[in-house]
């Protein structure tokens, strides 16, 4: 009887400790009330977020239009006409552009399976203004996005389409691509085609998109390491003006 007692008493398993288990929910009270002043910062901060903002849809669309009829056929000229006018409208004060046109500042973009060369204008948290293009043509997925997508064709061809069109949509230098946050199209861009893309949301969101193809296909890090250079480099330029 002793020893069979003894037995028991071996393997019983010990009681819970009430201090644990106060431990246990204060963790994850603590976790769930992180979240939802997460979320309600986070809903807060998109409500607001307009205020940032400093390049106007409309202007954009009538300058990409102006850089066409002022230099038809000649990319280089456009974009200089783009870019000489935005430094003449926005003050250095206000908003930081990469206005040098430096070839070097060119790079790669491989996302959503579409390859093209890209140069920033302007990037910050809140907005960024690039030329995106490439005279071989290339196709791909949208990706979906936290920002707006306004893309101003200056030459070439874009096509669009989305799931349960029958349809596609055609877009010929002097329109422009809406494509609102959310929205997820496959579009493919013809022999030539370059465009002034502007997009206002937040921006940093947009960034994995952009990278991923890197590290899981093309595996071209000196691409990667200097698109992360030249769009660090411009957000903190911003930064340092009160622009975010």
């Amino acid at each position: 009887m002793a020893a069979s007692k003894s037995k028991q008493n071996g393997s019983a398993k010990p009681a819970a400790s009430p201090t644990k288990d106060r431990s246990f929910v204060t963790r994850w009270a603590t976790r769930l009330i992180a979240l939802v002043v997460a979320y309600f910062t986070c809903s807060f901060l998109d409500s607001i977020k307009d205020r940032w903002y400093v390049f106007d849809p409309p202007f954009l669309h009538e300058l990409a239009r102006s850089a066409i009829a002022a230099s038809p056929g000649d990319t280089a000229g456009m974009i200089q006409h783009i870019v000489t006018n935005l430094t003449e409208t926005y003050p250095s004060s206000v908003i930081a552009l990469n206005s040098g046109l430096d070839r070097n500042e060119w790079f790669f973009n491989n996302a959503g399976g579409a390859m093209g060369a890209m140069y920033v204008i302007h990037a910050s948290i809140t907005e960024y203004l690039i030329i995106f293009g490439t005279p071989l043509g290339t196709e791909g997925h949208s990706g979906v996005h936290t920002a707006d997508d306004y893309f101003h064709i200056l030459e070439g061809e874009q096509w669009a389409f989305e799931p349960g069109a029958l349809t596609k949509e055609v877009y010929r230098p002097g329109d422009v691509h809406l494509m609102p946050r959310g929205v997820v199209k496959q579009y493919k861009m013809h022999k030539n085609c370059f465009a002034l893309e502007y997009a206002r949301g937040w921006i940093p969101l947009m960034m994995p998109f952009g990278l991923a193809d890197v590290m899981s296909s093309t595996l071209d890090y000196p691409t990667f390491f200097k698109t992360s250079r030249i769009t660090g480099r411009e957000m903190l330029r911003n930064l340092l003006i009160g622009k975010i």
